[in-house]
């Protein structure tokens, strides 16, 4: 009998806890400055054209952001647990939410922000080459096939890397990550001491703006701004493989998130030191234009080698830390088992990873636009986002003797603030797309859906196959 024990347990190896805290931390950082600070300036200074409102925004996007870390903190020391946000769901609002969050997963969120990022990979690479990233078809702007293949290629390599191993995972974060601070912080200091030895690139040009700003237009470049700031929660995921969680987990979103929040004001007022409102508006690739206003033609090579990075780590953190939430969901029994095989020499969830992964270079293949696959991609993760701040609420009252190592700075306000903010956005995004159907009357229809009521909508098609997939296994179970 101890014989069969012992085949038992090497038939069915588990996820080992081998992340440091500066990893939990690197996977923070690394998760969050990907490719936004690179290239979303761009699209928000367009839509807000107004330096200080611009600066407010981010400040405001980083403050809320802290407030939702600062709640993850409490549950992540509460419940440290492979699958994160879906397990505070599950434990706060029921089996429905926490599965329609890995669903989600499934079908939206994970593929279009991998797709997102290693298309800006892709896209600076070939600008490195002098290749063009775009073609016209039809007298429309299209991203160039060029840009998907080598997109799709980039996701198969963080899957290789991560399926071998979480250490191999892990270091790769924390070098990208060490590699995208310190640029960051290098072209920051250049700015400041050095200045502009260079004129403005003739890759800039002033776009036309629109000085009348409203609350749509605020509500649009939020959107972009939470783009940004995303990949704060994705250490949750992986709380199932962090040392000490209790401890490292809260230490990691805080100090991680305060990190990001600086260097993102600190890198705007970069931009702000040498372009205007209405250049950032026209630079497509605002980092690489200012480095060449500082080192010329060179500075664009570097900075380019640096945002493949960033935005190479952050695809690699979201390969790392995505597949576990359909991981717990599998042990859990709320879907396919075989997503809850882990690897028997690696460690890793690999089923989950190559599942995630092959959808991501579906989206690549098929959409290919980083703007659409980023909205796409806040919109559907930002309201499990909001459920699981919610989640620390009922918590509470459901678990009071239960021992919490850290608790919410400033609760109930701080979780309150956070859920304020994004339901705006949300509501905002929602409101856009009802006027641009005609479901509500406007005099002033956007130019593009949101694209919120669509994501919504395969978002609540996982409501019937949850029910589906209970019965199935009830009837297993008989």
């Amino acid at each position: 009998m101890e014989t069969v024990t012992e085949q038992s347990t090497e038939a069915k190896p588990s996820l080992q806890r081998t992340l440091g805290l500066m990893s939990a931390i690197a996977v923070v950082v690394g998760s969050t400055i990907g490719s936004g600070i690179f290239r979303s300036p761009a699209g928000i200074a367009a839509k807000v054209p107004d330096e200080s409102l611009y600066l407010l925004l981010w400040a405001i996007g980083g403050a809320f952001t802290l407030c939702g870390a600062l709640t993850y903190a409490e549950l992540a020391s509460v419940f440290p647990q492979t699958g994160g946000v879906y397990v505070y769901l599950r434990e706060g609002l029921g089996k429905l939410p926490a599965f329609l969050f890995g669903w989600s997963q499934l079908i939206i969120i994970r593929a279009s922000a991998l797709g997102a990022l290693a298309i800006v990979v892709a896209e600076y690479l070939l600008r490195i080459l002098g290749q063009p990233i775009t073609v016209e078809v039809a007298g429309v702007t299209q991203t160039a096939p060029n840009v998907r293949y080598i997109a799709a290629g980039v996701v198969v390599l963080a899957t290789v890397l991560n399926v071998v191993g979480v250490k191999l995972g892990a270091l790769v974060q924390n070098l990208t990550t060490a590699a995208k601070y310190g640029a960051l912080a290098i072209l920051v200091l250049a700015v400041f001491l050095i200045g502009a030895n260079y004129p403005v690139p003739p890759t800039i040009e002033e776009v036309a703006v629109n000085n009348d700003i409203s609350f749509a237009l605020i509500g649009s470049a939020f959107i972009s701004i939470l783009w940004v700031y995303d990949g704060w929660a994705d250490v949750t995921y992986v709380s199932g493989e962090v040392k000490r969680p209790e401890r490292n987990l809260p230490l990691a979103l805080i100090f991680g998130t305060i990190a990001v929040l600086i260097m993102y004001l600190l890198a705007n007022l970069a931009y702000f030191h040498l372009l205007s409102v209405r250049q950032i508006a026209g630079s497509r690739l605002v980092a690489a234009d200012t480095a060449s206003m500082i080192i010329g033609n060179s500075g664009v090579v570097l900075i380019s080698l640096a945002v493949m990075i960033s935005a190479f780590g952050t695809l690699n953190a979201s390969v790392m830390t995505g597949p576990r939430t359909l991981f717990a969901m599998a042990e859990d029994r709320l879907f396919f088992k075989q997503l809850a095989a882990v690897h028997p020499r690696f460690k890793t969830p690999h089923v989950s990873i190559i599942v995630l992964s092959l959808l991501a270079v579906l989206f690549v293949l098929l959409i290919g636009n980083f703007n659409q696959l980023a909205d796409m991609f806040v919109i559907a993760v930002w309201p499990f986002y909001v459920a699981g701040v919610a989640a620390v609420y009922p918590l509470r009252r459901k678990f009071p003797d239960l021992p919490r190592p850290y608790k919410t700075i400033g609760y109930p306000v701080t979780p309150a603030l956070f859920i304020l903010a994004v339901l705006f956005l949300l509501g905002n995004a929602v409101f856009d797309d009802l006027k641009y159907y005609g479901l509500l009357a406007t005099t002033a229809k956007p130019d593009a859906p949101s694209g919120a009521l669509i994501v919504f909508g395969l978002i609540l098609l996982g409501v019937p196959f949850y029910y589906i997939w209970q019965r199935f296994n009830a009837n297993r179970q008989v």
